[in-house]
């Protein structure tokens, strides 16, 4: 089963401030970058999810962004993630979604590849001044948002949901952070 932590003792998941720090640092990104930061940190999604999302990937009556799951074993498993009503409006102002949707548009919203969609995520990272490591990276960052929803009290079977794994017993690995994180869970038994 994977972990938070490698081999070396180090966390692969971004912290609560290194979050808020790459979100901050993504506003200052050109909006495409922007968008594309914040799909990723509201939804914890993997850059090849992100990167097959149309206009009509997006739900704006409910709340969500339907993403495929990518690492099942047979295509045509969608997911939906309730994201902030203000990452649904930047969504639109930057990419006119709802007027896409009208014109029944087939093209992705972001036309870059995986290698290209990498570097801008790493850039982000860099500018928010997160420190070097195995937590500096798009995995970390879908960590950190696995950790940030148990903290938040998101109950395990949701999480799984929102982050397209197959079992809960891949999910239950963000109950195990570190740090403040973890003195955060433990407070609430406190």
């Amino acid at each position: 089963m994977p972990d938070l932590i490698d081999t070396q003792g180090r966390r692969l998941y971004l912290t609560s401030d290194e979050r808020a720090a790459f979100l901050a640092a993504a506003k200052k990104a050109p909006r495409e970058v922007r968008t594309f930061c914040t799909v990723l940190h509201d939804t914890g999604a993997r850059i090849s999810e992100a990167l097959a999302l149309a206009p009509e990937s997006i739900d704006f009556a409910a709340g969500a962004i339907i993403f495929e799951t990518l690492k099942k074993r047979r295509k045509g498993i969608f997911r939906a993630v309730p994201v902030p009503a203000a990452t649904l409006d930047t969504l639109d102002m930057v990419h006119a979604l709802k007027e896409s949707q009208n014109r029944k548009a087939q093209a992705f919203i972001w036309s870059w590849s995986r290698k290209t969609a990498y570097t801008r995520v790493k850039e982000v990272l860099q500018a928010a001044g997160i420190a070097d490591g195995p937590h500096k990276c798009p995995k970390g960052l879908r960590h950190g948002y696995g950790v940030h929803a148990i903290n938040s009290g998101v109950p395990l079977n949701m999480l799984s949901k929102w982050m397209g794994h197959a079992s809960l017993e891949v999910t239950a690995i963000y109950a195990n952070a570190l740090g403040e994180e973890q003195r955060s869970i433990a407070a609430r038994m406190w």
